[in-house]
């Protein structure tokens, strides 16, 4: 174990190969620009950015370099979430057409980095990329999106409301928030039926639920598993899980969600 006196000093360390960056969500894009230049490989928390040309840059910064970047949503590389994704594909519901989540939990100290909103913070950029993610998992990238927000703190979204049009026969809907009690939950319904995951982020009692039928899934760390994927990909071992195209589908959604939460309107994406 080894500590820095500074940010400078460990990406000047010609023993680091990589760097797992998770400061607050301002500083993600410019501080994995800097691993990336000093020829480290990045894992960066989510989510990356709120600006789809900052996310641009950080991947352009990537392929110049030849090192890897890629976005930490954890909960991707766990069996229940690939066992919800190949259910729906495989049409154990049917045609899918509607989908709802939500993640929300009570936020009290406000000191807290993701109530600043120098700092990127709010429950959208905390919560709600979450629900974004899933959704776009089982459905693709929405073509329309709507969002309401609610104020607080110094100003920041302390709770985010969503509509997301997938096509013409596929709706989602997502809520999220600092300012609500804890709850978490995804639900894919299609024209045959409906699947549900009752914790689909952090993955505690790992199951999927179909037309109320329980199938259970290994109960594995998912940060272990990202980690795992992650350095079998900079080895060349693996591709990775996640790569330039989810985090630019992620950062557009966020984009167009906080777009539309300005203007009152919806936003094509």
């Amino acid at each position: 174990e080894r500590a820095y006196g500074s940010y400078e000093a460990l990406l000047a360390a010609d023993d680091v190969d990589v760097v797992y960056n998770s400061l607050p969500n301002s500083m993600h894009v410019e501080w994995s620009v800097r691993a990336l230049e000093a020829g480290k490989h990045v894992l960066c928390e989510k989510p990356m950015d709120r600006r789809v040309k900052a996310v641009e840059r950080a991947f352009d910064t990537a392929e110049r370099e030849g090192r890897l970047l890629m976005e930490a949503f954890m909960y991707r590389h766990h069996p229940q979430t690939q066992k919800a994704a190949e259910l729906v594909r495989d049409g154990a519901i049917g045609e899918l057409r509607q989908l709802r989540s939500r993640f929300s939990w009570t936020l009290e100290d406000a000191t807290d980095v993701r109530l600043f909103p120098e700092l990127d913070g709010g429950a959208l950029m905390d919560l709600g990329c979450y629900c974004i993610s899933m959704q776009r998992l089982l459905a693709g990238e929405p073509e329309l999106v709507f969002g309401r927000e609610r104020t607080g703190g110094a100003g920041v979204d302390m709770g985010f409301t969503a509509l997301l049009q997938f096509s013409a026969r596929c709706f989602g809907e997502f809520q999220c928030g600092f300012d609500l009690p804890e709850a978490s939950g995804l639900e894919a319904i299609g024209s045959d039926g409906t699947l549900v995951v009752r914790d689909p982020i952090r993955c505690r009692d790992p199951h999927v639920e179909v037309n109320g039928e329980r199938i259970d899934v290994a109960d594995v760390d998912r940060y272990y598993l990202q980690v795992e994927n992650f350095s079998a990909a900079v080895r060349d071992e693996a591709e990775p899980l996640l790569g330039r195209a989810d985090a630019l589908g992620q950062v557009r959604a966020i984009e167009a969600l906080y777009g539309s939460a300005a203007s009152g309107a919806a936003v094509s994406l």
